[in-house]
């Protein structure tokens, strides 16, 4: 009888990623909050971390030859640019977190059709569908790539 009750509300309940992101609102917001406070998290170690490299590198004169940076200094640009990039992806966290309060999370913002649950799934702070992020080559990539297959 469990089974036979079990068989018919699976088979009347959407699937989760067939439920619009709009209706999902609380999930999308648990997601990229969650995610927000993790790439926070990566910020600041990494702005920490490179602080203390930077006051550990002592300064000297830059030395001639084909390789004018010092290994401590090329470790203190490594850190800068992954902070950066840390920075960048807490940056479009929060642009998700608004686009989400504004009611346009989950919309592409260059032809304003949906983006597939699948994508946002795995990138939530997702702006573009699959056929507008898809940089121009020869053969496009088709939105049929991020439907889910049928089951």
């Amino acid at each position: 009888m469990l089974r036979e009750e079990h068989r018919r509300t699976t088979a009347i309940a959407p699937a989760p990623r067939a439920i619009p992101p709009a209706v999902r609102a609380p999930y999308w917001r648990s997601l990229l909050e969650a995610r927000w406070r993790a790439r926070l998290q990566d910020v600041t170690e990494l702005s920490l971390a490179y602080h203390r490299a930077a006051a550990a590198v002592p300064d000297v004169p830059v030395p001639a030859g084909p390789h004018p940076i010092t290994p401590g200094q090329r470790a203190l640009t490594r850190l800068l640019r992954r902070t950066v990039a840390a920075r960048r992806e807490l940056a479009d966290v929060e642009e998700a977190l608004g686009r989400l309060t504004a009611g346009t999370f989950g919309s592409c913002e260059q032809c304003g059709s949906a983006i597939p649950a699948r994508l946002l799934a795995v990138i939530p702070e997702s702006r573009y569908c699959p056929p507008c992020a898809a940089p121009a080559s020869p053969q496009p990539r088709l939105a049929a790539e991020w439907t889910p297959a049928p089951r």
